[in-house]
C-alpha cells in the first residue's frame, strides 16, 4: 500500500541512512546545522520560512480543560535503528488513540537528548517521541519528558539492543513494556507544530505531556554515547500559536 505523503516523509527521514545514503546531508551543528537546513535544499524552505514551527518552549498555556490521553500500548519493538540522527524504534503498528474523533495509530519512536521542547523554560536531558499518523497521513507526536532518577526498565531492553554505531539495526528480542515510557498522568500541553527535522513539514499535532517519567544516568550515558552528539533542534518562535492545557 502506498504511504500518505506526510507519513512517506517520516518513514523516508527516520529509515534514510540506514536504507543508503541520500542528499542533501543535514546536522545538528556545522554547515549542515538547523540555521543551514533550508539552504541544503528547496525541499527544505519551510524550515525557514514556516510559522508553526517546532520545537517550542511551553508557557502561559490557555485553559482547555483538555482530558488525560487514553492510551492503552501494548505493541512489541521490533528494531531499533541508530540511523545517525536518532535512536529510532519500529513497531508492529497495532496501537492507536483516538484525538479530535479521528484514530492515529502509533508508528514509531525515538529519542532526542537534551529535549527539544522546553516546559517554562525547563530543559530535560532526554524527551521521547512517539509518532502517530492517520490513514490519510496526518501526523500526531505525543512527547514524553525523561529526568535522571531510577533506572526505567522499559528502556532496559532498547538500550541493550542499541546499535553503537551510525547507519545499523538491530532485532529487539525482549518484550518492551511501552507504558512504563509514559507518566501515571497523562495530562498534557497541546500545540499545532511541526516536524523538528527536515523538512520542517507544518502541521503536526503536538502533545506534549506534563509530567516526565525517570531514567538512571547510566541509561542517559547510553544514549549520549550511541548518538555522539546532542540532537535537539534550537526553539522556534510561537508566533502567535496558543498552547492549550
Amino acid at each position: 500500500m502506498k504511504l500518505p505523503k506526510m507519513l512517506s516523509l517520516v518513514v523516508a527521514l527516520s529509515t534514510l541512512n540506514v536504507a543508503g545514503a541520500a542528499e542533501p546531508h543535514w546536522t545538528y551543528e556545522g554547515k549542515a546545522g538547523p540555521e543551514h537546513w533550508s539552504e541544503l535544499t528547496s525541499d527544505f524552505h519551510i524550515c525557514h520560512e514556516g510559522k508553526s514551527q517546532s520545537p517550542i518552549n511551553i508557557k502561559d498555556p490557555i485553559e482547555g480543560h483538555l482530558q488525560a490521553l487514553d492510551l492503552a500500548y501494548h505493541t512489541s519493538a521490533e528494531k531499533v535503528i541508530n540511523n545517525g540522527h536518532t535512536i529510532q524504534v519500529t513497531v508492529d503498528e497495532e496501537d492507536d488513540f483516538v484525538l479530535d474523533s479521528e484514530k492515529f495509530t502509533l508508528r514509531q519512536y525515538h529519542f532526542h537528548t537534551p529535549s527539544e521542547n522546553q516546559i517554562n523554560g525547563h530543559t530535560f536531558p532526554l524527551e521521547a517521541h512517539f509518532v502517530h499518523s492517520k490513514e490519510d497521513g496526518d501526523l500526531a507526536v505525543v512527547a514524553v519528558m525523561f529526568k535522571v532518577g531510577e533506572e526505567n526498565p522499559a528502556l532496559a531492553p532498547l538500550i541493550d539492543a542499541m546499535p553503537k554505531q551510525e547507519n545499523q539495526q538491530v532485532t529487539i528480542n525482549r518484550q518492551v513494556n511501552l507504558r512504563d515510557l509514559f507518566p501515571e498522568d497523562l495530562h498534557y500541553y497541546r500545540f499545532s507544530g511541526s516536524l523538528t527535522t527536515p523538512p520542517c513539514s507544518e502541521g503536526i499535532r503536538w502533545l506534549v505531556l506534563k509530567q516526565p517519567v525517570s531514567l538512571s544516568q547510566a541509561q542517559l550515558d547510553a544514549f549520549k554515547q550511541a548518538l555522539k552528539t546532542t540532537n535537539n533542534r534550537p526553539l522556534q518562535h510561537l508566533n502567535g500559536r496558543m498552547i492549550v492545557e
